[in-house]
């Protein structure tokens, strides 16, 4: 039995919860002050334990269908926010995603280090063994290149095509990358070797034959977009396996959860940046204009690039609701 101490002493928190919801519904969540959003994140995940208290009662029916009602309300308030805008989605590329990717840096770095180290193997395997290079590259890309021919050269004939279908493998290619950090990093892991073997021994194969600049001319202007962007995507693999290896004082499930929201929005990001890239590599990539246009291209792109991902973010309270409603998950919270 529900003791009436413990029902006098629950009641007002249960009120104060019912007084914030009827307030939002009033005036909107945005009347709240940052306090009261993180007083309504904490009280939600105390009634929500209260609940589970009250269903234990056998008399306790008509009490927990009153705090399944309070919580429902509460819950659409924390999780749902309110309806998708416009100025949402800017202020989600304006502010959110530069600061997700700060918060991150470690696993987009890490991914990048694992492609690095690979490339490099991938160089000097080729390079000392031309056998390795046909290998793997295969004949037909191998002689192409023997050839002093670049193989994009047939984009040029079908470029909106070849636009397209660039797009559609860079997305794969990423999302690919970023779901396998299910596997505990494993498979995003191996992503990384495998594309970083193919870029080494693809820059060894063309320094071999001093086609080292159609090369990077071809790469540049996108690859300072696609690249950074599948190294974003691991580092969100990286940071699903972070959660289910090493979630610390949180129940594992829920620390997975907590990185699994953290990392679909930080993959999300990349999306703009491949579509702009397949762009870039469909029409301007394979064109005729002078490399040092298309270098110029490049450093404007990654100067702006890393402007946007570390400017400081203007304070809204469109994230404080995430953040607070992260920090009622957790066992310290739940315990106040």
């Amino acid at each position: 039995m529900i003791s009436n101490r413990w029902l006098e002493k629950r009641r007002p928190h249960w009120k104060r919860l019912e007084e914030l919801t009827d307030s939002c519904a009033r005036r909107g969540i945005s009347s709240l002050a940052p306090a009261e959003i993180r007083e309504l994140a904490l009280l939600y995940r105390q009634i929500a334990s209260d609940l589970a208290t009250v269903r234990e009662d056998p008399t306790g029916e008509q009490l927990s269908f009153y705090l399944n009602r309070v919580l429902g309300r509460a819950h659409n308030l924390i999780y749902m926010g309110r309806k998708a805008r416009a100025r949402g989605i800017w202020t989600f590329f304006r502010d959110t995603y530069p600061a997700i990717f700060r918060e991150t840096f470690s696993d987009t770095f890490l991914a990048f280090v694992i492609f690095l180290a690979a490339g490099l193997i991938g160089f000097l395997l080729a390079a000392s063994d031309p056998s390795f290079s046909r290998y793997f590259l295969g004949p037909q890309m191998t002689q192409t290149i023997e050839r002093h021919k670049m193989w994009t050269d047939s984009i040029v004939t079908i470029k909106p095509l070849a636009s397209s279908g660039i797009m559609t493998n860079n997305l794969t290619v990423s999302f690919t990358t970023f779901a396998l950090g299910i596997t505990a990093g494993v498979g995003t892991a191996w992503m990384m070797v495998v594309n970083g073997l193919l870029f080494g021994v693809v820059n060894a194969a063309c320094w071999r034959e001093g086609m080292l600049l159609p090369l990077w001319s071809f790469v540049a202007a996108h690859g300072v977009l696609e690249l950074p962007a599948i190294f974003i995507a691991a580092g969100a693999g990286f940071g699903i396996a972070r959660g289910l290896l090493f979630p610390g004082t949180l129940p594992r499930r829920v620390s997975l959860v907590r990185a699994g929201a953290r990392s679909v929005r930080l993959v999300l990001g990349v999306i703009p940046m491949l579509v702009v890239a397949g762009t870039i590599e469909g029409f301007i990539s394979p064109s005729n204009i002078q490399p040092a246009v298309k270098f110029l291209l490049a450093g404007a792109l990654a100067t702006l690039l890393t402007l946007y991902l570390t400017k400081k973010p203007s304070k809204a309270k469109g994230g404080v609701i995430l953040a607070t409603a992260e920090a009622a998950d957790s066992p310290a919270a739940a315990g106040r």
